[in-house]
C-alpha cells in the first residue's frame, strides 16, 4: 500500500484541493455554519465524533444531513432522543422470527444506527442508560453486539447535539469525553445572512460535483495513511506548551469553575493528535504544524466557561508562540534597549549640563553657567569667533532654512554666553557647513541641559566642541555596540522572514476560520514593523557616532 510519506507533492496538492472543494460544496447556502461543517468533515475523515452545543432550531440536523453527501455510498440515521426512547428505536427492533425459530435475541439493524455511516442524535443526554451504554461501546470499538454476533459498524461520523451539557454525577462523562470535536452553534448573527436565510432559504441537500464524493476504498486508505504521519519533536514541544498552559489555568481557576471544566484526559489528547494528523494530511502536508494545533480550541473544552479559557490560551499561542513571535519580540526589544542605552550614554557624556544660581531679586531669576573656556573657535565665511555645537540626537532640522537632519551649528561665542546665562533664547548662526545665516531657539530641559529646538519643537541636546577633541576609546566602544546590534538585527530579520514564510507556506488551511489566521498575520506584521523601526534606530545610532567623530576631528 502506498504510504503517506511516499505520496508525491502533486498528489498531496490535488487531494487538498479536492477536500477544499468538497468543503465549499457542503457549505454552499448554509449561513454562518461553514466552520462547523469544516470541523465535522475533519472529524469524519479522522473517524472521530462531534458534539454540537446550542439552542433548538439552528440547523444542527442540517449540518449532519449535509455531511452524509461527502461520501459516495452513504447511509444516514437521525433520531431525537427523549427520556422515553428505547434501544429498539435507535439500534433496530428485535427479530420476532429469529426469536421464534432459534430463540435468539437479534435486532433488525438495517436503516438504524448500527448500519449507518453518518449518525445524528439530537438531545443526546436525554437518552436512557440502555441506549447510552450501547452507544459507548459502538463509539469505542466501532462494533455492535447483535445477539451472539459482533458486527462491524460502518459509522464514519457521529454527531450528537444538545442545548445543555451532561449534568454532574450523571455517569455520562465517559461518553462525553469521546465527543472529541465540540462546537458551540449560535443563532445567525449577521444581518445580511439573516435576511438571506428568511428570503432565499437553505436547501437540505448540497450540490456535490461529480468526482468529489469520497469512495469507500479511499476513505479507509486515507485513514491508514494519515495515521502514519509523525508528530515532530518541535511540534510536540508546542503541543506540550499548550497542555501545560491549560493545566496551569485549570489549577488557577479551580476555585472559580468546576474542577472538571478544564480537565483533558490522556485519551482525548491522543484522539486530538489523530485529528491534527488528519488536518495535516488533508492540507497536503506530511507533518503536523503550528496551524493544525489551533484546532485544539474545539477539542479541549468541557463547558462554556472553559471554552472561553481554552480559546484564550489558543489565541495567545497563535499570536505569541506558534511562530516564536514572543521570543523574536523579546530579542528585538533587547536590542532596542541596547540602542536606547547607547543614545542615553552619548547624551549623558557630552550634553551641556548647566549649573544655576538664583539671583537675589524679587523675581528670583535663575542664572545659568557653563565653562566655555576650552571651547574651540571657528570661522564661517566672514564671521569669526564662532563656537560649534554638535547635535547629539537625530532631528527634523533646527531651522526652516534647512531640510534634513542637522549635525551641528555655529553661533557667536558671546551669543552662546548670553543664551546660557538666560537659560534659553534666540541666537543666530550657521547650520552644518552652509553659510546661510539662521535663527536658532535654545532652552534648558528639566535636567538642566542646554537644548536646541528643532522644527517639531523637540529639544535636542547639544555638545560643545573643545580643543581636547574626542575620546577614541569611547567611540570604539559605541561602534562595537552598534555593530553587535546590526549583526543581531540581520539575524532577527532573517528569523522574522523565515517565520512569515513558514506561516504563508501553510496557507490556505482548509479547516481553520479566517479570524485566527488574521491574528497571526497581524502579529508577524508587527514584528516586521519592529525590525524596520530598530533598523532606523540603528542607522540613527551609527549617525550619532559618525557625527561626533566628524565634529571633533
Amino acid at each position: 500500500m502506498e504510504s503517506a510519506n511516499k505520496r508525491t507533492s502533486s498528489e498531496r496538492s490535488l487531494l487538498s484541493e479536492r477536500i477544499n472543494k468538497l468543503v465549499q460544496a457542503l457549505s454552499d447556502g448554509v449561513y454562518e455554519r461553514e466552520d462547523t461543517i469544516k470541523l465535522c468533515l475533519l472529524a469524519a475523515l479522522s473517524g472521530e465524533s462531534v458534539f454540537l452545543l446550542g439552542p433548538p432550531g439552528i440547523a444542527k440536523s442540517l449540518i449532519a444531513k449535509r455531511l452524509i453527501q461527502a461520501f459516495e455510498s452513504n447511509s444516514y440515521f437521525e433520531y431525537l432522543m427523549t427520556r422515553f426512547s428505547t434501544p429498539e428505536e435507535v439500534f433496530g427492533p428485535l427479530s420476532i422470527q429469529e426469536l421464534k425459530d432459534n430463540g435468539r435475541y437479534v435486532r433488525l439493524t438495517d436503516g438504524y444506527l448500527p448500519t449507518s455511516q453518518v449518525v445524528f442524535l439530537d438531545e443526546i443526554w436525554k437518552a436512557g442508560p440502555a441506549i447510552l451504554n450501547t452507544l459507548l461501546t459502538v463509539v469505542n470499538e466501532k462494533t455492535f453486539k447483535n445477539g451472539s454476533d459482533v458486527e462491524p459498524v460502518p459509522m464514519r461520523l457521529l454527531i450528537t447535539a444538545s442545548n445543555e451539557l451532561p449534568s454532574e454525577d450523571s455517569g455520562l462523562e465517559a461518553l462525553y469525553d469521546r465527543m472529541l470535536v465540540r462546537v458551540f452553534v449560535n443563532r445567525i448573527q449577521n444581518k445580511q445572512n439573516f435576511h438571506s436565510m428568511l428570503t432565499v432559504g437553505t436547501p437540505q441537500e448540497a450540490k456535490v460535483p461529480e468526482g468529489l464524493a469520497i469512495k469507500d476504498e479511499e476513505y479507509y486508505r486515507w485513514l491508514t495513511e494519515l495515521d502514519q504521519l509523525e508528530l515532530s519533536e518541535a511540534t510536540f514541544e508546542q503541543l506540550y506548551y499548550l497542555k501545560s498552559k491549560i493545566e496551569a489555568k485549570e489549577q488557577a481557576s479551580a476555585t472559580v469553575t468546576a474542577e472538571s471544566d478544564l480537565y483533558v484526559s490522556d485519551r482525548r489528547w491522543k484522539k486530538a493528535v489523530k485529528l491534527l494528523k488528519a488536518s495535516a494530511y488533508f492540507n497536503g502536508r506530511d507533518s503536523i504544524n503550528a496551524l493544525d494545533l489551533l484546532l485544539l480550541q474545539d477539542c479541549l473544552w468541557n463547558s462554556p466557561q472553559s471554552r472561553l479559557i481554552v480559546r484564550e490560551c489558543i489565541s495567545e499561542f497563535a499570536t505569541e508562540q506558534a511562530y516564536h513571535q514572543s521570543n523574536l519580540r523579546l530579542q528585538i526589544e533587547q536590542n532596542q534597549s541596547k540602542l536606547g542605552e547607547l543614545d542615553s550614554s552619548i547624551v549623558q557624556r557630552f550634553a551641556m549640563s548647566l549649573s544655576s544660581d538664583v539671583e537675589g531679586t524679587i523675581r528670583r531669576k535663575n542664572i545659568y553657567q557653563y565653562d566655555l573656556s576650552k571651547a574651540k573657535r571657528y570661522r564661517v565665511a566672514n564671521t569669526s569667533d564662532l563656537v560649534k555645537l554638535v547635535l547629539l540626537q537625530t532631528n527634523m532640522s533646527v531651522t526652516d532654512h534647512d531640510t534634513g537632519d542637522s549635525r551641528w551649528v555655529y553661533i557667536p561665542y558671546k551669543e552662546l554666553e548670553q543664551v546660557i546665562k538666560d537659560g534659553g533664547g534666540d541666537a543666530y548662526g550657521f547650520v552644518n557647513k552652509k553659510t546661510n545665516l539662521c535663527r536658532f531657539r535654545f532652552d534648558v530641559d528639566v535636567e538642566q541641559r542646554l537644548v536646541i529646538k528643532d522644527i517639531a519643537n523637540r529639544g535636542i541636546a547639544v555638545a560643545l566642541t573643545t580643543e581636547h577633541g574626542f575620546d577614541q576609546d569611547v567611540l570604539t566602544q559605541w561602534q562595537t555596540t552598534t555593530e553587535s546590534v546590526i549583526k543581531a538585527l540581520t539575524s532577527l530579520e532573517f528569523d522574522v522572514r523565515k517565520a512569515r514564510e513558514e506561516f504563508h507556506s501553510s496557507l490556505p488551511h482548509i479547516f481553520l476560520d479566517k479570524a485566527i489566521l488574521l491574528k497571526i498575520e497581524s502579529s508577524l506584521q508587527e514584528l516586521n514593523q519592529l525590525t524596520d523601526a530598530i533598523k532606523q534606530q540603528t542607522n540613527d545610532a551609527m549617525e550619532q557616532v559618525h557625527r561626533l567623530k566628524e565634529a571633533f576631528e
